[in-house]
């Protein structure tokens, strides 16, 4: 996907969110081992990848999603986090999504020159359920940053964050149920509560996905497959779009990036039904789409 950077991959598990891990089950799926941690080889530098024309292959203005395989914070990853930071400084034209269930490490893994963050950087905690909530949403608002957000994912108990978004800090909330093998149900109820809070405070909360195990109006339903899952969130209305973010990306040489000159997504016939539109970057034009119908 066109939106993922993966500088490292493998991960050690440090809360109920990682019991049944997707990369995990996708790892032994393959034939391997979640545990193993090691720096990707072809990924490593995705943000300064270019076409032969020259041109970066991530657009200025696309969201990166970054460390969707393991933590960007992850003690085992120290070792190549200064060289990741390097590059999301030098694209300063690029909106990166940090996300964490260790927020606990954030404050000394952050750069020398962080000063009170950098523009095109979105720090995340994961919160499953209202202790990780508790635990790490607090740590998230004592931290200096210019973009801050929650993901309750996999969504695995309700969850209430009405008292952290009160004085703005948090820009976004995003939630969806877990996948695969073991997948726990997700409540709609969860999910309805939660939008109803970030509603009162204009705070934009996309539901991504319903998991496989979903329970609405006390009925359960089983839902293996992603796309459906995706679907069903999306006619669900429950995503918001709430007060933009600014976000001031600057070129190589510090200028403000004019909104005219920043990537617009695009979108085709399958996004206009995907619980993720809110929040991504479009059509990547990969061809699958087509090769499907």
């Amino acid at each position: 996907m066109h939106d993922i950077w993966n500088p490292w991959h493998g991960c050690v598990k440090c809360s109920e969110g990682c019991e049944h891990c997707y990369m995990y089950f996708l790892d032994k799926v393959r034939d391997r081992n979640g545990r193993d941690i090691y720096k990707t080889k072809s990924g490593f530098r995705y943000p300064l990848q270019k076409y032969r024309n020259g041109e970066y292959k991530i657009k200025s203005g696309e969201l990166i999603r970054v460390c969707m395989s393991s933590d960007f914070f992850l003690e085992e990853a120290d070792e190549w986090r200064k060289d990741a930071w390097n590059m999301i400084r030098q694209r300063s034209d690029v909106k990166f999504f940090l996300l964490t269930k260790r927020p606990e490490r954030m404050e000394r893994c952050l750069p020398d020159d962080w000063n009170s963050g950098y523009e095109n950087v979105m720090l995340n905690v994961t919160c499953e359920n209202q202790r990780r909530a508790d635990e790490r949403i607090p740590i998230l608002l004592q931290l200096p940053a210019k973009h801050k957000g929650i993901m309750c994912a996999p969504f695995i108990g309700s969850v209430s964050i009405e008292k952290y978004l009160a004085d703005g800090q948090i820009e976004q909330v995003i939630c969806g149920g877990e996948n695969y093998d073991g997948a726990r149900p997700c409540d709609f109820e969860w999910i309805k509560k939660l939008r109803e809070e970030c509603v009162k405070y204009d705070i934009t909360f996309c539901f991504i996905e319903t998991g496989t195990v979903f329970i609405k109006d006390g009925k359960r339903y089983y839902l293996p497959k992603k796309q459906i899952q995706s679907e069903m969130a999306f006619k669900s209305g429950m995503s918001y779009e709430g007060k933009p973010i600014e976000w001031k990306l600057k070129d190589s040489f510090g200028r403000k990036i004019p909104a005219e000159k920043l990537y617009i997504p695009h979108y085709k016939e399958n996004c206009n039904s995907c619980g993720s539109k809110l929040i991504c970057n479009g059509c990547s034009d990969c061809g699958k789409c087509s090769k499907k119908s």
